[in-house]
């Protein structure tokens, strides 16, 4: 028979054959880029925190201006986090990347351009309407590329590069040193230039690292794209419609993951943003020391975090292993507060902490929550944290402002200490009740599920459709 003839019987066959799954270096590759952009995303939000007391003496900005460039944020992330899980879920990850990548770019440039506060408000605020639907939509994917594979691991990976930004933050100081200072010259120095501090310089050089939000995303819809062409992404049922009483329908494992991820972030979150200023007056640190010993809290998480994903991959026990890092998390503060020891031992508590909650929390989701919506779901848990971390930023920037928290005042600082250790306290409480529920009858299998039981349950059902198939 004539090849000519034959040709769209041939074209015919291939468009039904089955198609396969992505290689597994073409998934690490799709992870690769989606953590990129993370690390731009972090880079941008930790930029202000290594400045914080040039801002103060520079521009004449208060602690409470200061916890506001992060409160802003927060609250820009509340109002768009719910309609942004929902297009996530309309749209697909690789537009949401794409456009939320865009928009946190844009943002890192409009941060630099101006000493107004109000302009850097709006920069901020601008940066939380693109940051963390950003966040949930690379959350979204790493779900629907991992499922049922490393999830754990690969959620620990992304976040290790993620926390690559926030530690390049921290020593920018060190690293960056030259964006860090300026000539100037003043009438107190009879019009002679000096080098001085500089606020601008950082906030440059993150609008330029900030470009890899958009670049990185833009990689990986295009890797998306190829992907949905040539292989079996296993896509999603249609998503659901978004309503109010959608909310009430997750469970109650679902909330009380919710209810420890708010605690857990509002005391990790707002620290950071005057941890390098507290240091440095409290402590009484180098700016560049000062960053540095910041930055062992995500370099921690750096390196624990996909070994925490892997373990519990293994051994399944998540709602222990969430409890356990609650309670390392509870004693930091007080301990920073009275000098109880050196600085290094609560650090490292807090860095396995960082580590280990994260690593298991976040995957843990996409065991309570149908695929279809996990999209939502993840917007709502981040919505609700962000309000948590909106409130802490705004009320610790105040209560330092009102116990006059400075390097004359270290006591000031102490108030908010202990304001960071109720808030341990309750993760390890709400940790307790979710390790009652899955140990129960209405478990979802966070302590039993593992890669091992996985590929057996998979295993049986493969089985069991080829023998309804042969019957």
């Amino acid at each position: 028979m004539d090849d000519n003839a034959i040709a769209p019987y041939t074209r015919a066959m291939n468009q039904i054959a089955p198609k396969t799954e992505p290689p597994t270096l073409y998934r690490w590759l799709v992870l690769l880029f989606i953590s990129l952009a993370m690390f731009g995303n972090y880079y941008v939000y930790d930029a202000i925190a290594p400045i914080a007391d040039v801002l103060k003496k520079d521009l004449g900005f208060s602690d409470q201006n200061i916890g506001s460039l992060y409160s802003v944020y927060s609250i820009a992330a509340v109002i768009v986090l719910l309609l942004g899980g929902v297009l996530i879920d309309r749209l697909g990850t690789a537009k949401s990347t794409v456009i939320f990548g865009a928009i946190c770019t844009g943002a890192g440039i409009l941060n630099a351009v101006s000493s107004s506060f109000e302009v850097m408000l709006t920069a901020r605020f601008i940066f939380g309407l693109g940051a963390e639907p950003l966040i949930v939509a690379i959350t979204t994917a790493l779900a629907k590329w991992f499922k049922g594979k490393e999830l754990s691991f690969a959620f620990g990976v992304n976040l290790t590069i993620a926390r690559m930004g926030q530690i390049a933050a921290d020593w920018s100081p060190t690293w960056g040193k030259f964006a860090y200072k300026t000539t100037r010259a003043s009438a107190e120095t009879g019009g002679v230039e000096v080098v001085v501090d500089s606020w601008q310089g950082p906030l440059v050089l993150a609008a330029v690292i900030g470009v890899l939000c958009v670049v990185a995303a833009l990689v990986y819809a295009a890797m998306e794209g190829y992907a949905g062409r040539h292989y079996d992404l296993q896509a999603s049922d249609e998503t659901e419609k978004l309503v109010l009483k959608d909310l009430f329908r997750f469970d109650r494992s679902f909330w009380l993951v919710v209810a420890l991820c708010v605690t857990f972030y509002s005391a990790i979150f707002p620290f950071r943003a005057f941890a390098i200023k507290y240091f440095m007056e409290a402590w009484h640190m180098t700016r560049e020391a000062a960053g540095q010993y910041n930055s062992v809290l995500p370099f921690a998480g750096m390196i624990a975090t996909p070994l925490f994903g892997l373990l519990v991959d293994k051994v399944g026990k998540r709602s222990l292993f969430m409890a356990v890092g609650a309670f390392l998390l509870m004693p930091v503060y007080v301990m920073m507060a009275y000098k109880t020891t050196g600085l290094s031992v609560p650090i490292a508590m807090m860095g396995i902490a960082f580590s280990l909650i994260p690593a298991v929390m976040w995957p843990s989701v996409a065991y309570l929550v149908d695929e279809k919506r996990l999209g939502s779901a993840y917007s709502v848990m981040t919505l609700i944290q962000q309000i948590g971390v909106a409130g802490m930023s705004w009320g610790i920037g105040k209560t330092n402002d009102v116990f006059g928290a400075s390097k004359k005042n270290v006591q000031g600082y102490n108030p908010g200490l202990w304001i960071f250790s109720v808030l341990g306290f309750l993760a390890l409480f709400f940790a307790y009740l979710l390790r009652r529920v899955e140990t129960g009858p209405n478990a979802h299998g966070l302590e039993t599920i593992t890669t091992k039981s996985q590929a057996l349950a998979e295993r049986a059902n493969a089985e069991e459709t080829k023998r309804a198939k042969e019957g």
